[in-house]
């Protein structure tokens, strides 16, 4: 997986990954990362997701990541916001308001372009990589956040239903990419969801990861 892939995916505009609405997973666990107003939310491969809107409705200072342009400048057109744009190491910085998304490769991205990062929250990153890739990213993310408390919402797929993206991810894996910098802490577990666009089954699971000392 390259990120053709995903040029191509928005270009086609398929982006059945896409919630029209902010996720219900965040609005029910957000509380749980203990915010203060002004805090720093990183939300990686963000798409043009409705959850940007609204933790800056929370009074968050909200920033994302995305590798499409095409997906960034769809959410500043859409939600009629007029961003600024500027270079930022090796991509670019949109920003409007207390939204700021960087568009380029998030391995690209580094903690000084970054800045300071309170909190993580991550619903379409981990779950749109494949077995290979999360290992990096999971160390990459930690590494440029210094370890921020994470709100990750993973997908289970029927054993054996390899396909993605989106990808399954198991408690085993989440354990996997993260026991060695985190606690975490599985909050919640839906019953299988079969109503998916794709048709498949999905249990979605919500973690917080809060940081310890690395090993």
């Amino acid at each position: 997986m390259d990120a053709k892939f995903w040029h191509d995916r928005w270009a086609r505009n398929e982006i059945g990954f896409h919630e029209g609405t902010p996720n219900a997973s965040l609005v029910r666990h957000f509380d749980r990362l203990g915010l203060a107003p002004g805090a720093r939310v990183f939300v990686p491969l963000c798409g043009k997701s409705h959850d940007l809107s609204w933790l800056a409705s929370r009074d968050m200072k909200v920033v994302g990541a995305e590798l499409s342009r095409a997906a960034v400048d769809q959410f500043f057109d859409e939600a009629g916001i007029a961003p600024t744009s500027e270079k930022a190491g090796r991509l670019s910085r949109v920003t409007a308001g207390p939204i700021s998304i960087f568009a380029g490769d998030i391995f690209d991205l580094d903690a000084e372009t970054l800045g300071t990062v309170d909190a993580v929250y991550d619903r379409a990153a981990l779950i749109a990589l494949p077995p290979d890739m999360r290992p990096r990213y999971a160390a990459h993310l930690a590494a440029n956040t210094n370890a921020a408390p994470q709100l990750l919402v993973t997908l289970e797929f029927a054993e054996g239903d390899t396909a993605g993206p989106p990808f399954s991810v198991t408690a085993a894996d989440v354990h996997r990419y993260y026991a060695d910098r985190f606690h975490t802490r599985e909050l919640e577990r839906t019953t299988p969801n079969p109503a998916r666009r794709d048709g498949r089954t999905a249990t979605t699971v919500v973690w917080h990861l809060t940081g310890n000392s690395p090993k």
